[in-house]
């Protein structure tokens, strides 16, 4: 990026890189991991294998000489319920363990009391990144990480939905300020080209990205973001919340992608913006080229972590891998396996007794009123203490056969992790 020596101290825009020397910085990214430290029941994903992947890319590009940097777009927790019934412990020790640099705060992060989240912050040997979240008139993170990859001066700024403030808990959550992220990004950008220069600006972001900025009844994105900033201050956006491949096609749309397919990603505004799905089913990779003040992306690429696909084999439906299958790393492996099984013990708990069958199911609750609709909604009610409760059908995912109900039964019902109990399919 480009900017005028006139503003800053000499200290200040001292450079460290060479002139004419080319320095390749490889960005790495995920978001939205929801709890999938393990793998799927197919086999597919899953922190252990997401750790020799990213392994083998640092290796590959450190010993061509470029630099790594890993960042997350947030929304670590809620979504699995042996990683939700520990606090989301197992995936930041995989965090630590992979080595990420940075991470954007997601509005799941606060799904459970500050408290929690703090605890989180302490396990993570990596800042936790958010400029437009504040308590008591302070911000409750660092706005910015500087990283300094051969010289190259790389600032990550961290900004999060201003939705968290409508969709997050309002017991937790109502002492905390979320602000325009527009308006604190260029905030930002002004004080790290005062106070430190950089030469590559990104935001960590968990906005979203919504083709051509049209967000619906979402708070604006990724897309509005970088349109409202001066062209050239920021380098590039690394998503997440909205759980997309963005890969465009044309202008302004998205492709129809498929794993293993290419991916082009987004640009607005001179910005290039990225995001990997969800749940670490793929890590992206931008390689980048760094040349007399110029950061050029040279090639990008969504890989897909141990995802499958239906084939047919002698006249039956099999799953295969899209790719060659990445082997999990040991260390990694070991270290998560006694947070999974600690998890599905706690799975198998019974909690209560139905003497009847609760119904759920989607053909019937998405059409008529039931007894657990009906149960659902009072719990909820009385919980808030409210005058009366709505209990939305789409949030009724199975029925809870008459007989003892385990912790797993309420979480396949009411939770979203009833893909990863069952394996999910595309």
């Amino acid at each position: 990026m480009s900017v005028s020596a006139g503003c800053f101290s000499q200290a200040a825009i001292a450079q460290d890189w060479q002139q004419d020397k080319t320095y390749n910085i490889t960005i790495l990214h995920t978001n939205d991991n929801h709890g999938n430290f393990w793998q799927n029941g197919n086999g597919e994903i899953g922190m252990p294998a997401r750790a020799t992947l990213i392994k083998q890319i640092r290796e590959d590009v450190e010993k061509a000489g470029g630099s790594v940097l890993l960042l997350s777009g947030g929304d670590i927790n809620t979504g699995v319920p042996e990683s939700d019934l520990q606090d989301a412990e197992p995936d930041f020790l995989g965090m630590n363990m992979i080595g990420y640099d940075a991470m954007a705060v997601g509005n799941h992060e606060f799904d459970n009391p500050l408290d929690v989240l703090a605890k989180q912050a302490g396990w993570a040997k990596f800042p936790f990144l958010a400029a437009n979240i504040y308590k008591d008139g302070k911000r409750m993170f660092e706005p910015y990480k500087i990283f300094d990859k051969q010289g190259v001066k790389i600032a990550v700024i961290g900004l999060t939905t201003e939705d968290t403030a409508k969709i997050g808990n309002p017991e937790y959550i109502s002492a905390v300020t979320f602000t325009d992220p527009k308006v604190e990004a260029k905030k930002v950008i002004e004080e790290l080209k005062r106070d430190h220069n950089p030469d590559i600006i990104i935001a960590a972001t968990h906005m979203g990205h919504y083709a051509d900025g049209k967000h619906g009844s979402n708070a604006p994105g990724d897309v509005l973001l970088a349109r409202y900033l001066n062209k050239g201050d920021l380098d590039m956006i690394v998503g997440g919340h909205s759980q997309e491949p963005v890969c465009m096609e044309g202008v302004n749309q998205y492709a129809d992608f498929k794993p293993g397919d290419t991916c082009k990603p987004d640009v607005q505004n001179g910005t290039t913006i990225v995001q990997a799905h969800e749940w670490g089913k793929y890590v992206g990779r931008a390689d980048y080229t760094f040349k007399n003040g110029e950061f050029t992306l040279k090639s990008y690429e969504l890989i897909p972590v141990n995802l499958k696909k239906k084939v047919e084999v002698d006249g039956k439906k099999v799953r295969v891998f899209i790719q060659d299958e990445i082997v999990q790393d040991p260390d990694v492996l070991k270290a998560l396996k006694p947070f999974k099984e600690k998890g599905q013990a706690a799975l198998d708990i019974v909690i209560g007794h139905t003497n009847g069958e609760l119904v759920g199911e989607r053909s019937i609750v998405r059409n008529n009123q039931t007894n657990l609709g009906h149960m659902i909604a009072e719990a909820h009610r009385e919980r808030a203490k409210a005058d009366f409760a709505v209990m939305n059908s789409g949030g009724v995912r199975a029925s809870i056969p008459a007989g003892d109900v385990s912790y797993k039964d309420v979480l396949t019902v009411q939770h979203s992790v009833t893909s990863y109990l069952r394996g999910y399919d595309r």
